[in-house]
């Protein structure tokens, strides 16, 4: 009997999914489960999105998308809004592809700049995605772990360390999956010089860049005219627009690789669904006040995430910078990250995601998400103080 391929062996379920079942599962059982493992918004997407779905719908949008890449009308709003948000000009027509949510947009991405045995840069702690994908594609994740005690933050020693003569990509995500950290201008200078004296093209993750807290915005690596040639930004319209389910991701950059990325779109997902597309235009045309009113709400609950941690004996949780994710640690404990998040599912019925998942190994990380109601967010961390104690 043949068998399948050997390459599923390297490849793992994603974590945060696996840990979503999980508290599905206790809820079918009768448990009082709080889930906050996912990165979903918990808000609705707003109507005006809809709505233009639906007028889509009864208008017949519901062939395949012409061209493949995107409609024209979505295509150049994806180019006015990066030109409006990220300072960064792109052609519609020829440098940005539309896909069927951000996961295919990152899958092109790496597709398209690597061979096999190539090799990409992924700071740790990165979102649980990355490693398997770049192995899908044929190439060879480096994790480069970075700590708390640091903020996260990326030195260019550090990333130099890593460098051999197969590394051919990094990918950055601002702010970030799960720690929310933004980069910092020095960290920019960084990851700018890296990629210029290693010759690197630069994968900019900025699905969470308008969930940004404190009037910090988020710089888009594109923005910076010595290194914009060889960065291919990453977005969609999951988290800032609650559209999860919409599966409507894109790729921006260089047309070099924006066109080999759509020879792989167009004999995979083809293009992304018609009206899907036609309600991400009136999403990103619209009017932006739903946005801010989600991310002021994130705000709040970020604010409430790391006072309340920080108050549990033995946890700390440093400032979070963006997105909508606490990562807090227990400070001392002999247990895993694997082990605390078990812990705490037993006996908070609370449901994390363990640090290990993000490539995280030094310390003993939980990531909880708060995008949920504050209700929720009040008993779950309740919950886990009253059982803090077994943690350690």
């Amino acid at each position: 009997m043949p068998k399948p391929t050997q390459l599923a062996k390297q490849i793992s379920a994603s974590p945060t999914i696996a840990m979503n079942d999980k508290a599905k599962q206790l809820a079918a059982e009768g448990h009082s489960v709080i889930g906050l493992a996912g990165g979903e918004p918990d808000f609705d997407t707003p109507p005006h999105i809809v709505e233009a779905a639906v007028k889509a719908f009864k208008d017949g949008e519901t062939r395949y998308a012409a061209p493949s890449k995107g409609i024209r009308p979505l295509l150049e709003a994806i180019a006015v809004k990066t030109e409006r948000d990220s300072k960064v000009r792109v052609d519609p027509m020829s440098d940005i592809i539309v896909t069927p949510g951000g996961k295919l947009a990152l899958f092109l991405a790496l597709k398209a700049m690597l061979d096999p045995g190539d090799e990409v840069l992924i700071p740790a702690p990165y979102w649980v995605s990355y490693p398997s994908v770049a192995v899908m594609v044929g190439g060879v994740p480096v994790p480069i772990e970075t700590g708390s005690d640091d903020n996260y933050r990326l030195r260019l020693e550090h990333l130099r360390a890593h460098v051999t003569e197969r590394t051919k990509a990094i990918i950055i995500n601002s702010p970030c999956n799960p720690t929310g950290h933004m980069l910092s201008s020095e960290e920019i200078e960084s990851v700018a010089t890296l990629a210029l004296e290693s010759d690197l093209y630069i994968i900019s993750d900025e699905i969470y860049e308008k969930l940004n807290f404190d009037g910090r915005p988020a710089v888009s690596l594109a923005s910076i005219p010595e290194i914009a040639d060889r960065v291919i930004i990453i977005n969609g319209m999951s988290k800032a627009y609650a559209m999860t389910g919409w599966r409507l991701g894109w790729l921006a950059g260089p047309s070099e690789v924006i066109g080999v990325a759509g020879k792989f779109n167009s004999q995979t997902a083809t293009s992304a669904a018609t009206f899907t597309q036609h309600a991400a235009v009136a999403a990103l045309n619209g009017p932006q006040d739903c946005v801010e009113l989600m991310r002021a709400a994130y705000q709040e609950r970020r604010d409430f995430m790391v006072e309340s941690f920080n108050s549990i004996p033995n946890m700390s949780c440093p400032d979070i910078e963006g997105a909508f994710y606490a990562f807090p640690k227990v400070d001392a404990t002999a247990k895993t990250s694997e082990e605390v998040a078990n812990t705490i599912l037993e006996e908070a019925v609370v449901v994390g995601v363990p640090g290990s998942a993000f490539g995280i190994t030094k310390d003993a990380h939980i990531r909880f998400s708060f995008a949920e109601d504050m209700n929720k967010l009040k008993q779950a961390v309740e919950r886990i103080g009253a059982m803090a104690h077994l943690l350690a």
